[in-house]
């Protein structure tokens, strides 16, 4: 996406306010555009077939016989149901002077209150709340979506996530500390794929989806890295030992029990030297690796994925050491 495009949609929407139902389906078909992702598409008669569209009819059980209609500000089936606001920013609060004066501030727009305003917080708290009931009242073929977005036009995009689509609460995503997003903050390319996902592929940003899939990526890896290790003459049971021992070093290096990024930074060194200086580095690093019992992989996922393949491109580049013995604790068992 073009920075300056991005720059452009910031300052244009900073300047509204307090004019939600006037602005938000131009604010969020501008914002799909800066997403890069699909404009919804024009509403149908048939809401079945009403997938992606502004103002999504709803129907609300009122259990005495009666039926009443809701409208979802923004709906995408199987990804979320969007509520919008508008509120207004702080006023100058100094006494008017005139009648002119007296008369501008009295036709100004208040939208859903002063932002950082008690008044503004409790506006969007209901919203998601609203936003909440309309999960719940949509048809159950079409089931509830992982997401709630709450958005104050022009202003802040709030996200909330409930990814088993079971009936449980939405709550803040991320976190309750990042999970609203400011329109300046939409210069970052992180927060813009991270919105991109809610509108193409809400189900990725499960935590437990990634995990899962990240320790899928590990497991071969480390396949791969065992297969390598008993190619070039070690016993399968002591690449199981050292391929363990990577692991716990690696753990501990993450929750920092050893200083930050050793492990890496060690293999690195040696993948740098290796190629001009074998036979002292492979002394050097099984020294270093008895004294660290270095490893492969972490608990959080990702730098084990990098690790593993920095290792297999180190064990690769190296020439076949020599058999390690049944209680050899590293990769190469030279003489100290």
């Amino acid at each position: 996406m073009d920075e300056r495009l991005i720059a452009e949609f910031i300052e244009r929407w900073a300047q509204s306010g307090g004019a939600e139902r006037a602005n938000y389906q131009l604010f969020l078909a501008e914002l799909c555009e800066v997403l890069d992702v699909p404009r919804p598409e024009p509403t149908v008669e048939d809401d079945s077939q009403n997938a992606y569209v502004f103002e999504r009819g709803v129907q609300f059980d009122n259990l005495d016989g009666t039926y009443s209609t809701g409208r979802i500000d923004l709906y995408k089936r199987g990804c979320f149901v969007l509520e919008s606001k508008q509120g207004v920013e702080q006023q100058e609060t100094a006494p008017a002077l005139s009648a002119k004066q007296q008369q501008r501030r009295a036709k100004r727009k208040r939208g859903h209150g002063t932002r950082g305003t008690a008044a503004w917080d409790d506006a969007m708290f209901r919203a998601r709340g609203q936003a909440e009931q309309y999960t719940r009242a949509l048809p159950p073929d079409e089931g509830r979506p992982p997401f709630v977005i709450v958005v104050d036009v022009g202003h802040s995009i709030e996200l909330y996530a409930e990814f088993s689509q079971t009936g449980g609460t939405y709550v803040p995503f991320p976190d309750a500390k990042s999970h609203r997003i400011k329109l300046d903050q939409l210069t970052d390319a992180a927060l813009r794929e991270r919105l991109r996902l809610v509108w193409t592929d809400p189900l990725s940003l499960d935590p437990a989806r990634r995990s899962a899939r990240v320790t899928r990526e590990i497991a071969a890896k480390l396949a791969e890295l065992a297969k390598s290790l008993e190619a070039a003459g070690h016993h399968a049971d002591d690449v199981a030992q050292f391929l363990m021992r990577c692991l716990f070093t690696m753990f501990a290096e993450d929750v920092e029990l050893l200083p930050r990024d050793s492990f890496r930074d060690l293999l690195r060194s040696i993948q740098a030297r290796l190629a001009y200086q074998p036979t002292e580095i492979e002394r050097q690093a099984t020294r270093r690796l008895r004294r660290l019992q270095l490893a492969v992989g972490d608990g959080k996922g990702l730098r084990a994925t990098r690790n593993c393949c920095e290792i297999s491109e180190i064990t690769t580049m190296s020439p076949p050491p020599p058999p390690i013995s049944r209680t050899g604790i590293a990769v190469w068992s030279t003489p100290n």
